[in-house]
């Protein structure tokens, strides 16, 4: 396996997951969050709070753009299957989205910096799910569940991708 692009709703794991699919896999894991950071300059957060989501998500469409050239398991924000090139980008790649039911998601989004859930992350992420869930979907080469412990998704991943070949 050469690239799999992960996807998904906050808090789903994408970046753990990535982390220890690469390890299984030996290629690198590469989370979006900080490739965007290492070639921006800016973090997400501060992207989004200065100059707002409509160029955030330009800037990282650009980004998914250099990751998907590289090998490697790539952790995608939460949010990169809501713009059209985005997804684009996503259905010419192995794209797994990883979901869970969204208590699982919300324990897991207690802590961190999250500036699109705000201040209810338990009704943010209802909204999130009604506005993604088509579209992660759509973008989607194979659906993982992702509540269960780590080690059990990237199985089942590796089976997913085993099936498929």
């Amino acid at each position: 396996m050469a690239r799999v692009v992960l996807v998904g709703l906050p808090g789903v794991g994408k970046t753990t997951v990535a982390d220890a699919l690469a390890a299984a896999w030996g290629i690198d894991a590469i989370d979006a969050d900080a490739f965007f950071l290492a070639t921006t300059g800016r973090s997400v957060q501060d992207h989004i709070r200065h100059l707002g989501e409509v160029s955030f998500r330009e800037a990282e469409c650009e980004a998914l753009r250099a990751m998907t050239t590289m090998d490697a398991v790539i952790a995608t924000g939460g949010g990169i299957v809501t713009t059209a090139p985005a997804r684009g980008v996503l259905e010419h790649e192995c794209t797994i989205w990883l979901d869970a039911p969204n208590d699982v998601l919300l324990e897991r989004v207690a802590t961190g910096d999250r500036p699109l859930l705000g201040d209810d992350p338990a009704e943010a992420l209802v909204r999130l799910r009604a506005q993604r869930e088509a579209l992660y979907r759509e973008v989607a080469t194979v659906t993982i569940d992702a509540s269960a412990a780590v080690a059990d998704i990237v199985h089942d991943i590796v089976s997913a991708m085993e099936a498929r070949s």
